[in-house]
């Protein structure tokens, strides 16, 4: 490896560090002070770095907190993209619920971001349109294993996928909100066995 190679690595190695410390700092101030109230200031002071470095990695705090949902969110992504092939009603069932059992846990194991993501969303249009793409992104894994029991005969064809990929999100997605707030008494189990059956038995034959 020539000098001038190694000089480039060693820079790249250094801004991967500064953004990871920005990132970090940035999850604790938020946790403390809510998105509201944080400043790009107190990340930069938190993280011990220049202004002029923390503007490379981001412009300000909205880009931090959407950095930090798209590296959560990616749990949720990777769940979705798990293949999704049912020779059966019963089969179908098993799996969707593996999927929202696993959404739900997700997004509790996660509260305390998942929080400050919920502020973030009612008020920067940024962090809003992130997570309407995370949203509609999901609803796509949806419709796409709708479409697969389809192909193999297993559910009602009298049915708007895209609507009932919809409804099914959205239904999730407010019980998501509810466990991060603690707003619920129900257990996951009985969230996602709920959610599940009525869909399977909306849709399935």
């Amino acid at each position: 490896m020539s000098g001038e190679t190694k000089q480039i690595d060693g820079r790249n190695m250094r801004s991967i560090a500064t953004k990871q410390k920005l990132l970090d700092a940035a999850r604790d101030v938020f946790y403390e002070c809510g998105f509201k109230k944080t400043t790009i200031s107190q990340i930069i002071k938190r993280a011990e770095t220049g202004y002029g470095t923390a503007y490379v990695h981001f412009k300000g705090k909205d880009e931090i907190l959407i950095a930090l949902m798209e590296t959560v969110m990616q749990e949720f992504l990777d769940m979705a993209h798990t293949p999704f092939l049912p020779t059966s009603k019963e089969e179908a069932k098993e799996l969707v619920l593996k999927q929202v059992t696993a959404f739900l846990t997700m997004a509790k194991s996660n509260k305390d971001i998942m929080k400050v993501f919920a502020e973030a969303i009612s008020l920067s249009p940024a962090v809003n349109e992130k997570w309407d793409d995370i949203r509609k992104t999901n609803i796509h894994f949806i419709i796409r294993d709708i479409t697969y029991a389809q192909s193999q005969g297993l559910v009602r064809s009298d049915l708007k996928i895209d609507i009932v990929a919809r409804s099914r999100f959205l239904l999730t997605e407010n019980h998501q909100w509810d466990l991060v707030r603690d707003d619920t008494s129900a257990s996951i189990e009985d969230i996602a066995w709920t959610i599940t059956t009525m869909y399977i038995d909306g849709l399935y034959k």
